[in-house]
This record gives C-alpha cells, structure tokens and sequence, in this order.
C-alpha cells in the first residue's frame, strides 16, 4: 500500500528553533548549557549553576499523542512546525541543525567538515526529548573500555580514543508510534508424536537390528483471532547511522521522556530527521507485524506451526517526533575512519569495529602452534 506524502506548511516568524534559542547566564552573561544527569544549567564560563527555564511554548507543557490518520491525509499543522537552519553532510547524509552564529561545523558520525548552508529548513517540532543522563566522561569511559574488549583492535586506537578528540553530544530523531491491532489468522497446528520402527545398524561387524523411534507430526487446521495494543514502537528518522549501531543501543527507557524544551538542547548538536512519517509509519506496522505472527504462532499452540494468512487491522494510530540523547565520536586512526556512538542515557557502546591484521595473524600462528603441541603429545 502507498502511503500519502505528508506536506510541510508554513509557520509563523514567531516561531523559532531550539536552535536559535540562548539561554544566558544571570552572573555573567555567557551561554548556559544543560548539565547532564541533572535538571540544571551550567555555565562553562564562569561555573554558575541554575535553574532550567519554564517550558512556554506550545508542545513544551505536556507530552500527548498525535493522531496519525489527519496528519497523513492532510500534514502537519502550521502550529506545529518550525525553521531550522540544517545542513546535510556530504559523506553520511547526516542533517545537523546549527545556532545562529554557526556556519561550518563538523560532521559528529564522520567528521567530515561541512559548510552551512544559506538557506532554512522546516520540521516538524519535537514533542519529546530524552535529556542526557550520562556526560562526555562517562561516555569517554564507556568508550574506552569497549575498545579494549575488542582484543583484535589495534594497540593504539583506544589510547587514541581516550586522548583524542572530544565526543559531541547529538540529540538524534526517532518516531514513536502506537496503535490498537486486531488480527485473524488461518494456519496449521502440528502435534508430535512417535512411531517405532526396526532398523539394522553395524555393530562390532555385525549387522544387529534395533528399534528406533521416529518422531512424527500430525497437523490440524486452525483459525482464530489475536488482539495487541502497541505502545511506543521505536523508529530512528535520520539515514547517518547505520541500523546495526541503532539497534546496539538498545533499550531505551522512554518513560525517561520529557516534554519538549529547547533548554535541553542548550550546549549540544541536534540531528533533523531523513525519514518522513509516512515511510516511518510503514517500517513501525511491519515491526508490528512481526510481533503479531509470533502472537499468531502462540495462539495455534502445539509443538509447531504453519500460518496460512493473517489479516492485521490498525486503528486508533498516534504518533510522537522524540530527540534521544547520544553520544558521537569519529576517528581517523592511521589513515582509516571509524565512528563510534555510545548512548546517552544508558552508556551502551556501539561502533565500526577496528581489526588489527597483525594481531589476527599471531592468533593463527599461536593456535597452529598449539594444535600441532597436541597432535605431538598424542603420539
């Protein structure tokens, strides 16, 4: 099935991105920033701590759902989107969204330095984020430590890691998606069962018969009807990471979500989504439709299972925009990139893993070493 195209509107000069929003400092004026794994501002200036500003904006006062259906058939209300001053990298797609007086930045999944470009972009407003519980050291930390588990890497990459260069925190884009589903089936139940039969097998020489069983199975027709409700299926809206990596970060514990604020945003990059809702829609249903056949395979019951057809039906669909919190890094390890990415929330590593041939190749030549000692020994 196609899905509608959502279109994006127009908005009010009114209505700016968290981008574009400052938040300075009552002692010295400087830019505040968010202070992960705290509700507090900081200032890198001067050390002053304070508090997060009151949410004022539309979207800022509650966390809610968004019906699906009006905003596939006719896009996003104005009310709901905003400009944004995005440029796209030329290496991983990536959108990064900049400040105000930014102009050329890096790429935080690739370091490639990218240019800004002099035209705004418009999205669709988040209406949650995940704040930072983790900061840049603990993710440093978690960094590290994942390297020197890979015995294959090479030797200096993890000092370089640690000694490197900084780690940008992104605030990445991900669709939430939930719906009440109700689904009827037709399939096939088997049930083992077991058959003796007389079989000859060689034994000392001699041919000797024995009784074996046989494991058989015995299949019935069946239908029925299984209902879920889904809450909160994840989907990444960006195209810079690869999926392994996405996946690697696993769980989230989205009740961490909060109502949007651009204040959460203050001191760190956030990444514009790639994905659009209707295609993201599409890739929540067939997660959905995966949990469902194993809902179906239950409700057959026996030892196994065939399904014949199933018939999903969707209804009540809602839908959220959330930024989740990550931690980014990118390296050039003798003449080689590699990007690493470490959860902002749960300190959970993912990353291009690096290979040292010269380590690979002394493990086979010691494991050849020991095997030919053992060969040895056995004479």
């Amino acid at each position: 099935m196609q899905l509608p195209k959502v279109t994006r509107r127009a908005t009010s000069d009114a209505d700016k991105s968290a981008a574009a929003q400052v938040y300075p400092c009552e002692s010295c004026g400087a830019d505040l920033r968010f202070n992960p794994g705290q509700t507090r501002m900081v200032c890198d200036h001067c050390g002053h701590v304070q508090d997060m500003p009151t949410a004022t904006h539309r979207g800022e006062t509650g966390l809610s759902e968004l019906a699906l259906a009006p905003v596939l058939a006719d896009g996003f209300p104005d009310v709901d989107i905003e400009d944004t001053r995005v440029l796209a990298c030329p290496n991983c797609s990536a959108q990064i969204e900049l400040g105000p007086d930014q102009h050329a930045t890096e790429c935080p999944f690739c370091a490639t330095p990218i240019v800004a470009d002099t035209g705004p972009g418009r999205q669709f407003k988040p209406q949650g984020v995940m704040p930072f519980a983790i900061n840049e050291a603990k993710a440093t930390a978690a960094l590290s430590k994942w390297l020197k588990g890979r015995w294959f890497a090479p030797n200096g990459l993890a000092d370089y890691a640690r000694k490197g260069r900084k780690m940008t925190g992104v605030y990445a884009p991900f669709w939430t998606f939930d719906a009440e589903t109700s689904t009827r089936y037709t399939g096939q139940r088997g049930d083992y069962y077991y058959e003796t039969r007389t079989v000859t097998v060689n034994e000392n020489g001699r041919a000797v018969q024995r009784q074996q069983q046989v494991r058989r199975i015995r299949w019935r027709s069946v239908s029925g009807h299984v209902a879920r409700h889904f809450d909160d299926v994840l989907i990444y809206a960006a195209r810079s990471l690869p999926e392994q990596h996405v996946a690697n970060l696993l769980p989230w514990d989205l009740s961490g979500v909060a109502p949007y604020q651009g204040s959460y945003l203050a001191g760190f990059t956030a990444e514009g989504y790639t994905v659009e809702l209707p295609q993201a829609h599409h890739q929540a249903q067939a997660k959905m439709v995966q949990v469902i056949q194993s809902d179906v395979r239950r409700a057959i019951g026996g030892d196994a299972q065939r399904i014949g057809a199933m018939d999903p039906q969707f209804r009540d669909e809602t839908f959220k925009h959330i930024l989740l919190p990550i931690w980014s890094a990118a390296y050039r390890f003798r003449g080689t990139s590699y990007r690493f990415v470490v959860n902002g929330q749960t300190g959970a590593v993912s990353g291009d893993r690096p290979w040292s041939y010269w380590k690979i190749g002394f493990a086979v030549v010691a494991g050849a070493i020991v095997a030919a000692a053992a060969a040895y020994g056995l004479r």
